[in-house]
C-alpha cells in the first residue's frame, strides 16, 4: 500500500514534504538507478543513499551515486521554494549515519520564489537526450545564465575551449573503452539496460541511441546494436561541452556537485536547450586526473554536461520508479 495515499489525514507540512519529494522522483541519476530514499516526518525531509542501488564496478567510490541524490535534493529544494516553504537544509547532518546525506527542516511559508517556478516547471520536462545536437551553437548569454545557476550552488563551470575538445574527446573514448573490455562493468551495464518489467528504472533499449559519429563519443548503452534510437542527421557541432567542478574530491562536494548538475539541467530546460551529463570520464581513474589537468589543476571535476539544440522528436519518458517504493511517511495524522 502506498503509505502516501493517506496524504488527505496529514498535516499541511507533510503533504508540502512529500510532494516536493515526488518531484524528486525525476531527477537525473546515473543508469538511472535513482539510488535515493525519502523519509517525511511532521516537520522534516530526510534524504537517504540506497546503497543496493549503487553501482559496484563503474561507481566504487559512491561519487556518482552521492552526485544523483544531490540532484534530487535540489529537485527538492526548488519545489519547496516554489510552493512558497522556506527551509533549512543540513548536509550529511550525521556522520555515525553516512548514508543520510541531508535533513531539511522547515521553517515556514513565505512569498512565492518565481525563479524556482520556472525550474519547476522544466522538471517534468527535462530528458536525458543522447541524441546529436545541430550546428547552432548555444548564445554566450545562456551559457552565462547556466555558469549563474551551478555557482549559485557552490560549484564551478568550465566551458570547453574548442582547442580542448581533442582532450575531451581522447579521455573519453578511451574511458569508455577500458571500461567495455571489463567483463564486470558489461555485465553491470546489461543488469541496468535489461531491467524486470515494472521495475520502473534502468535504461531501456528503447530509449538508447546507436553508436554514430560524435564530436565526444557517448556511452552505448546496448552494445550489440538493440538501441532504439538514431543519433539523428546533426553531429554536435553547435553542442557546449561543460565540466562541473569544485575544491574538495568528497561526499559533502559530491553533494553540491548534484545539486548544481541539477540547477545546470533545469536551468537548459527553461531555455530549450537539450541536455545529457556524461561520466565515462568520471568513471575510470586515470581520465579523471586528465580532467583535472584540462582544468589546469584548478579543481576536482565532478561530471560533464553537453547541452546544445536537440532534435524536434520528443523522447520517450524514462522509467521512474514508484512514490510508494521511495518515500516514507512517519508523520502522524491529524
Amino acid at each position: 500500500m502506498d503509505r502516501s495515499s493517506t496524504r488527505t489525514e496529514q498535516n499541511p507540512t507533510v503533504r508540502v514534504l512529500e510532494a516536493a519529494a515526488r518531484q524528486s522522483l525525476h531527477a537525473p541519476s546515473v543508469f538511472n538507478t535513482q539510488p535515493w530514499r525519502w523519509r517525511v516526518t511532521a516537520d522534516a525531509l530526510e534524504l537517504r543513499t540506497d546503497p543496493g542501488r549503487q553501482l559496484a564496478h563503474t561507481d566504487p567510490d559512491g561519487r556518482l551515486l552521492v552526485l544523483s541524490c544531490g540532484a534530487a535534493l535540489h529537485h527538492v529544494r526548488v519545489s519547496l521554494a516554489a510552493a512558497g516553504w522556506t527551509v533549512d537544509v543540513g548536509r550529511l547532518p550525521d556522520r555515525a549515519d553516512p548514508t543520510l546525506l541531508a535533513r531539511l527542516r522547515t521553517t515556514g511559508p513565505t512569498a512565492l520564489d518565481v525563479p524556482a517556478g520556472r525550474l519547476v516547471d522544466a522538471i517534468p520536462r527535462r530528458r536525458t537526450d543522447r541524441r546529436a545536437y545541430g550546428d547552432r551553437p548555444v548564445p554566450e548569454p545562456v551559457l552565462a545564465r547556466l555558469g549563474d545557476a551551478v555557482e549559485a550552488e557552490g560549484v564551478h563551470l568550465h566551458v570547453v575551449r574548442p582547442d580542448q575538445m581533442p582532450m575531451l574527446a581522447v579521455f573519453t573514448g578511451r574511458a569508455a573503452d577500458a571500461e567495455l573490455a571489463d567483463p564486470a562493468y558489461r555485465e553491470e551495464l546489461r543488469r541496468w539496460t535489461n531491467r524486470p518489467a515494472g521495475s520502473g528504472d534502468g535504461v531501456p533499449t528503447a530509449t538508447a541511441v546507436r553508436p554514430a559519429p560524435r564530436r565526444v563519443p557517448l556511452r552505448d548503452h546496448a552494445p550489440g546494436g538493440a538501441a532504439g534510437l538514431t543519433a539523428g542527421a546533426d553531429f554536435d557541432r553547435g553542442a557546449a561541452y561543460l565540466i562541473l567542478f569544485g575544491e574538495r574530491d568528497d561526499p559533502a562536494a559530491w553533494l553540491r556537485g548534484g545539486e548544481a548538475l541539477s540547477a545546470l539541467l533545469l536551468t537548459a530546460t527553461a531555455e530549450g536547450l537539450a541536455s545529457a551529463p556524461l561520466s565515462d570520464a568520471i568513471e575510470v581513474a586515470w581520465p579523471r586526473r586528465m580532467m583535472r589537468d584540462l582544468l589546469a589543476g584548478i579543481g576536482e571535476p565532478y561530471l560533464v554536461v553537453r547541452v546544445g539544440w536537440g532534435p524536434d522528436a520528443d523522447l520517450p519518458p524514462a522509467p521512474r520508479r514508484a512514490p510508494a517504493d521511495v518515500i516514507e511517511v512517519v508523520a502522524p495524522a491529524e
